[in-house]
């Protein structure tokens, strides 16, 4: 599975913002802090200002804000404002698909992944990315953001029953 440069780069972006709300910030600023190409990052804001992400102001004062709060935005709203799509197969939605034969159960899996994507980015918000970094420590009873269980941990492998 692979996650593209645009998303990746969409959400360290926006956690820089999360990270450091009191103020906007600049496209360069947030360009060299996450290393990232300045001129890409250009045309990830466009697409992230379209989606109602972020707010910006020109002038010796201005840079990008969040639109909203962190605990209001989730990964999934992100990937899905660059991308259009959270997963996709050769360019095709997984629920289009439809193989023959013995791989006719294959179309299914993947719309398992999908689900399984989709449902993680869905609850993991840009307030759980920044919690630590902000100071933030947020719930202690277990619980993420707005009462949700806390997503999986980043790079963590699914727990299956053995």
């Amino acid at each position: 599975m692979q996650i593209s440069a645009k998303a990746d780069y969409a959400v360290r972006a926006l956690a820089e913002l999360a990270a450091d709300a009191a103020r906007p910030l600049t496209c360069e600023a947030i360009a060299t802090s996450q290393d990232i190409p300045f001129r890409f990052l250009k045309s990830v804001f466009r697409d992230l200002r379209a989606a109602g992400l972020v707010r910006s102001q020109r002038g010796c004062e201005g840079g990008y804000w969040l639109a909203r709060e962190p605990v209001a935005i989730s990964l999934a709203e992100v990937v899905t404002a660059v991308d259009g799509e959270l997963l996709t197969l050769r360019g095709q939605a997984p629920g289009t698909l439809d193989y023959p034969g013995a791989a006719a159960r294959l179309p299914g899996v993947w719309r398992d992944v999908e689900t399984y994507v989709g449902e993680l980015l869905g609850r993991t918000t840009l307030r759980d990315l920044v919690r630590d970094v902000s100071g933030d420590k947020g719930c202690e009873d277990g619980e993420g953001a707005a009462g949700s269980p806390r997503p999986v941990a980043v790079g963590a492998a699914p727990v299956t029953a053995g």
